[in-house]
């Protein structure tokens, strides 16, 4: 008898000793079924019940039955009152949430090659006092092509090389970041000292050094009394600067373009061969910054006084010079999506 008695107290100082301590409704229930499941310790003393006199019975029932009532009273107010303190923690919460303390679990990133190239020659040129400006890359054949001198029967004209989205409508994907130019030269006043960097689209085969959507950069100086001289040394500035060097295997060579005249090409010595490769076409030689003396008759379309202005523009493909400076030998790795090619930069 006596022991019966000490067991229930036992379980009394156990019960309330555990519901002080519960953290969630998973501790509540487990402690439900630990005292009053099947094989719970109050379920035991009743099944002892049968093996007592009738006077134990009588005064032992009582007792054990208070304690399973008084239990199952206690873990539904224990379950209730942490349910409502549940709720109000999330109401809080929400009230005064702060998007700085609960972060989501987040994998590591890597930052494309083209948005470190891109920040590096934007420094580059702000530097050197000329804007960053920008375009739409849906244009019309207008500015892609007529205020940039380039004739009606050109061949870049034809649906072979461009990417015509109504040519009844005169719209096109640009096939070249010049007609930011166009805009600037419209738009802005003189002296004029601008670079855009930006995608490009053209009907273009793919292989290791062509793609269909590729970036280019391209830089526009307008002011009085400009000469080759002065993109010479701006084209030599960027590049030492770029590629961190006081010395360049370049060359430099005449080239046709329709809105500058002259035209000049400066290429850079191939850094994946010594004998020709795919990337340089088997010549050793890589065609990065084409330029000259901007056309009279585009200044003329343009609003400007040819007579009284001159100016140099340039335009190098930035995708090339992308894959120069990380040494990159095959364009279409910087559209793959390789996690593992991400991985290096």
């Amino acid at each position: 008898m006596q022991s019966l008695k000490e067991q229930i107290k036992h379980i009394v100082e156990q019960r309330d000793d555990a519901l002080r301590k519960v953290l969630s409704i998973r501790d509540i229930e487990d402690l439900r079924v630990l005292l009053l499941g099947k094989k719970g310790q109050i379920t035991a003393l009743l099944a002892l019940m049968k093996t007592l006199s009738l006077e134990e019975k009588k005064e032992i029932g009582p007792l054990i039955h208070a304690l399973k009532q008084e239990t199952e009273n206690c873990c539904d107010q224990a379950k209730e009152q942490l349910t409502m303190h549940i709720l109000a923690a999330e109401k809080a919460k929400k009230e005064h949430f702060d998007v700085t303390a609960y972060l989501p679990k987040m994998g590591k990133g890597h930052r494309h090659p083209y948005s470190f190239f891109i920040e590096e020659i934007q420094d580059i040129f702000m530097s050197m006092g000329y804007e960053i400006i920008d375009g739409p890359e849906i244009e019309t054949e207008s500015h892609n092509f007529t205020y940039l001198n380039i004739p009606q029967d050109h061949p870049a004209r034809d649906t072979q090389d461009t990417i015509w989205i109504d040519r009844t409508l005169g719209l096109l994907m640009r096939s070249q970041t010049s007609t930011v130019q166009v805009h600037a030269m419209q738009d802005k006043k003189l002296p004029l000292a601008v670079v855009a960097p930006g995608r490009v689209y053209r009907q273009e085969a793919t292989d290791a050094s062509h793609d269909f959507m590729f970036m280019q950069c391209e830089g526009l100086f307008i002011a009085e009394n400009v000469s080759l001289a002065h993109l010479f040394g701006t084209a030599q500035t960027f590049l030492k600067k770029l590629f961190n060097k006081e010395e360049l295997d370049i060359r430099i060579r005449p080239g046709f373009f329709p809105f500058v005249e002259p035209g000049v090409e400066i290429d850079m010595r191939c850094p994946f061969c010594t004998h020709g490769c795919s990337v340089c076409k088997k010549s050793t030689w890589i065609e990065v910054f084409p330029g000259g003396l901007v056309h009279p008759n585009v200044l003329t379309a343009c609003g400007i006084d040819a007579t009284k202005y001159a100016g140099f523009a340039f335009g190098f493909g930035l995708t090339r010079l992308v894959m120069l400076k990380y040494g990159i030998n095959d364009i279409r790795l910087l559209h793959s999506g390789k996690v593992k090619f991400l991985e290096q930069f």
